[in-house]
């Protein structure tokens, strides 16, 4: 049985001071409940379904509590307009500083990004292109989010997240001589210029792009060119979709 107390924790995980205080965070939806269910991360609470629980047999007994009840009590907890038939509350992991090799490998840095969604999805996109470690700046929104946690699509079991001060972390990093790259409206044209297949690549806030402080750090300035003749066109691109492009770039040379 789902209890009052149990639905009240879950939906507790809503705020980020109180994930932060209990060190946990939710995962909602049957295929990221079976990804969180497969990955390293300990799982404290699956609520779910007979159902579900039947069709993750194998790996249902690697949460630390299994609550079985019907979709309506999930509906309760739930913090989904339309949710499906299992949630589950997992233990954050330590989120010391990771093992970085800057000198031989790729990593995305976002600088005051707001949006959770568009957070969620550059960690998707880190995932796929074989990022597996992405810097924050402090002011970036947090990694446990549930709408993070979502639009990841259960990426976030496989990417690292390292919230830092990021004027300090990239003055380290030029100081090195690895690259860092920016993106921008007004730059070197991403299609034309030579990448390397290490270093950094800063993404900015989604309404004032890389801060003045960041962006004096950067040492390759690069740009996304539009092919629209329309004089009307978009003035920027979304930062997630920037992110998607950079990394093709990046990867395909």
């Amino acid at each position: 049985m789902l209890s009052k107390n149990k639905i009240k924790l879950i939906q507790s995980l809503n705020r980020k001071k109180d994930r932060d205080e209990l060190g946990l965070f939710l995962v909602e939806g049957n295929k990221m409940v079976e990804e969180a269910l497969r990955s390293d991360y300990q799982t404290e609470t699956l609520v779910c379904t007979s159902e579900f629980a039947e069709s993750v047999s194998e790996i249902q007994f690697s949460a630390n509590e299994i609550i079985e009840t019907d979709k309506e009590s999930i509906q309760k907890a739930s913090l989904l307009r339309n949710p499906q038939e299992a949630l589950a509350v997992v233990r954050q992991p330590d989120q010391g500083k990771p093992a970085l090799n800057p000198e031989t490998d790729l990593y995305l840095a976002l600088d005051f990004i707001q949006d959770p969604g568009n957070l969620g999805t550059i960690i998707r996109i880190a995932d796929w292109f074989g990022i597996n470690t992405i810097i924050c700046s402090e002011n970036t929104v947090d990694f446990f989010n549930p709408k993070v946690v979502q639009a990841s699509m259960g990426a976030i079991f496989r990417v690292k997240c390292w919230y830092t001060n990021l004027d300090n972390f990239l003055d380290e990093i030029s100081a090195q001589k690895i690259p860092v790259y920016g993106t921008f409206m007004k730059g070197d044209n991403i299609y034309k210029e030579p990448l390397s297949k290490n270093g950094i690549i800063v993404l900015g806030n989604e309404g004032n792009g890389i801060s003045e402080p960041v962006s004096q750090l950067i040492t390759n300035r690069l740009t996304i060119p539009s092919f629209s003749s329309n004089a009307s066109k978009s003035e920027s691109l979304n930062v997630a979709i920037a992110a998607s492009i950079c990394c093709s770039e990046f990867r395909r040379r």
